[in-house]
């Protein structure tokens, strides 16, 4: 459990799949400030954590904290930045509130 969530400026959700991953990063008001494809490469995921860490503190969310979304979570951690995981099962019940 994230302690310190009422000091967190950005939070990043990505939805991480076999071939094909996405991001959407919102601020704490809900400001919409990233949302598309995240391709399996290290050197793209630091390029959208840098462009939206200079906002505040970040937080990752990830559905899957192994396996294919190993690599998020390594490379989140390696720059600083919180990282959660929501399981599987309340992604998907999250997923159905939204059309």
């Amino acid at each position: 459990m994230i302690k310190n969530h009422d000091e967190v400026d950005i939070f990043i959700g990505v939805d991480v799949g076999k071939s094909n991953h996405h991001a959407v990063a919102i601020d704490r008001k809900g400001k919409k400030l990233l949302d598309r494809a995240l391709h399996q490469d290290e050197a793209k995921l630091r390029a959208i954590i840098k462009s939206v860490g200079g906002k505040g503190a970040v937080l990752l969310v990830v559905d899957q904290p192994l396996t294919i979304a190993a690599l998020r979570v390594a490379v989140a951690q390696a720059e600083g930045i919180l990282v959660g995981y929501i399981p599987g099962l309340a992604m998907r019940r999250i997923a159905d509130l939204h059309p």
